[in-house]
């Protein structure tokens, strides 16, 4: 996705005020905290759902100011989201831009995680870009080991060329400042990330790595989710988010 632009905090905070002002009232977190206070006032926001948010009133989410959603499709080999197509087509007829996400099995070979990702995620023109949700999973009952720095790479060189190669499109890295520290470090520049960081700006957490999505609360509110939701940002302004738009709608 190479028209995804990545700008500065400061002068994001300052470009976002109109928009804060016209979300703020609606869009709500939980537990806020102050490390990410930034990141309320940039002017595009997303989330990012999975069937545990439940039945989602994708009108009234739009309605709220979220502009984008990461929708969970697949993990490892052999798992799809229950909630996974019926959010995928709820989000478009919402008019909110989404993208489909895959989560990683360490335990799982690459090329039968890639192929389920291909055989359960439609190839929509309009769709952003996938992303690749790279974490350790040590809480997993089925899966809970970690690979060698190497054999990890491997993996995920795998996953992101056949995700690439279905959706025509170069896949975000989602991730965690652990393992971000573990494999990430210094490895795949010429992507786009997406980073978790809930306590601090990204740059805190991740150095000089360029990003952009952030995802910055994980107790969210928002009007059409029952209950919390992750809560995402941007890294852009209104004029960078509506050249993504027309890349999108242009097919590329």
């Amino acid at each position: 996705m190479r028209r995804l632009t990545c700008v500065g905090l400061a002068a994001l905070a300052l470009a976002g005020l109109v928009a804060h002002t016209a979300h703020s009232r609606t869009l709500k977190d939980v537990k806020p905290h102050r490390g990410v206070t930034a990141a309320h006032a940039m002017p595009i926001q997303g989330i990012d759902v999975s069937y545990w948010q439940g039945d989602i009133d994708w009108k009234k989410v739009r309605a709220s100011g979220i502009r984008f959603a990461f929708i969970k499709a697949t993990e490892g080999g052999d798992h799809v989201d229950p909630k996974f197509l019926e959010n995928w087509e709820g989000a478009r007829r919402a008019g909110i831009a989404r993208g489909a996400y895959h989560f990683v099995y360490w335990c799982r070979p690459a090329h039968e995680q890639a192929l389920w990702f291909m055989l359960n995620v439609p190839q929509d023109a309009d769709a952003l870009p996938p992303v690749l949700d790279l974490e350790w999973n040590s809480h997993s009952k089925a899966c809970p080991k970690r690979v060698s720095r190497a054999v990890a790479l491997e993996k995920i060189r795998t996953l992101l060329d056949a995700m690439q190669a279905h959706t025509g499109k170069r896949p975000i890295i989602y991730t965690d400042p652990k393992f971000h520290k573990d494999v990430l470090q210094g490895e795949f520049g010429e992507y786009h990330f997406w980073l978790r960081s809930v306590a601090a700006k990204p740059h805190l957490k991740y150095g000089d790595r360029r990003w952009a999505f952030w995802q910055f609360t994980m107790t969210g509110h928002v009007p059409g989710v029952k209950g919390r939701v992750d809560r995402n940002v941007f890294n852009g302004t209104e004029q960078d988010w509506n050249r993504v738009l027309r890349w999108l709608s242009a097919g590329q």
